[in-house]
């Protein structure tokens, strides 16, 4: 079973416009909601694939309630941890052209017990897990060092896992040594503390990363593809040009068809072309909607792989 972590989790609202443009005004085209949050997207990629996986997450308030209801609604299993205060809630603005805007709130504040029962919970899972998937933003409250401990309590258990953070929980948590990171361009210039602007300068991001710690280190560029860093060298993975509709999300597409590859036991870079194919097949979607496996395979064949010069 492929375990997620989401501390953080959103009820994502998605406004699709006619265009964006700087002041001027746009026409709202539709309006979607949906349970947000990396781990959950991940989790909901994997079900989707037909691959076994349990969400936790923290849930408290009106939007928690209506979190839980998406995630019935949509058959996902999870473990809720609740909490005192309300969860947040995130807007996305897209247009036709692929544009989108991000707004982003910081999320509730979680106290200590909570953050325990997160922990305890999860450890748990431990038991029946393959994978542990640890993505996203922390709230107000929750340390740092949390995503730490949760990789040195995997190992122990022979779990793999797979870190999709930032700032400093992705520091402190990459210094335990996880399976595999998965920043994309933007959380490694905030981890290296460096503009990253040219294929050379992402191929020694990779690098660098990885000798921080983690075994294997995945650099998701967006439209431009991947670089995977594993022990046996350096792999692009470069996607077909394609119309980007929405591009959220497409990294957490591209955590989870890698990580249900791996647990398919294919090798890293087999994983990678996958992972690439659904990022870039969920972007070609509209609002916050992820690839089906066939859409993925069908995109597969389309992803060059080549070794890194």
């Amino acid at each position: 079973m492929i375990v997620t972590l989401t501390i953080n989790p959103t009820i994502d609202r998605v406004i699709s416009v006619d265009r964006l443009a700087f002041e001027d005004r746009a026409y709202i085209n539709s309006t979607s909601e949906k349970a947000g949050g990396r781990g959950i997207n991940a989790s909901s990629v994997i079900h989707c694939f037909g691959g076994e996986t349990m969400a936790v997450l923290i849930s408290g308030g009106e939007a928690g309630k209506r979190l839980e209801e998406h995630l019935k609604t949509d058959g996902l299993a999870f473990e809720m941890v609740p909490i005192e205060n309300e969860i947040r809630t995130n807007l996305t603005i897209t247009d036709r052209h692929g544009l989108t805007v991000n707004l982003n709130e910081k999320g509730p504040e979680v106290s200590k017990t909570e953050v325990a029962r997160v922990e305890r919970t999860v450890k748990e899972l431990l038991e029946r897990a393959s994978w542990l998937m640890i993505c996203g933003s922390i709230p107000p409250g929750v340390p740092t060092s949390l995503y730490g401990r949760l990789i040195s309590a995997a190992r122990k258990k022979k779990v793999k896992t797979l870190l999709h953070a930032d700032g400093e929980s992705l520091l402190l948590g990459i210094e335990e040594r996880p399976t595999l990171a998965t920043p994309n361009q933007q959380e490694a210039e905030r981890l290296l503390g460096r503009n990253l602007l040219t294929r050379t300068h992402y191929l020694d991001a990779a690098e660098r990363i990885r000798n921080m710690g983690p075994e294997s280190v995945v650099l998701s560029l967006g439209s431009r593809g991947a670089i995977g860093a594993f022990r046996d060298g350096v792999v692009e993975a470069l996607p077909p040009r394609v119309d980007a509709v929405c591009p959220i999300g497409a990294g957490d597409a591209l955590s989870a068809a890698y990580t249900w590859s791996m647990d398919r036991k294919n090798n890293s870079v087999e994983a990678l072309r996958w992972g690439v194919a659904a990022g870039t097949a969920s972007a070609r979607l509209p609002g916050m909607t992820f690839a089906n496996l066939q859409q993925t395979q069908e995109m597969v064949k389309q992803v060059e792989v080549r070794r890194a010069e």
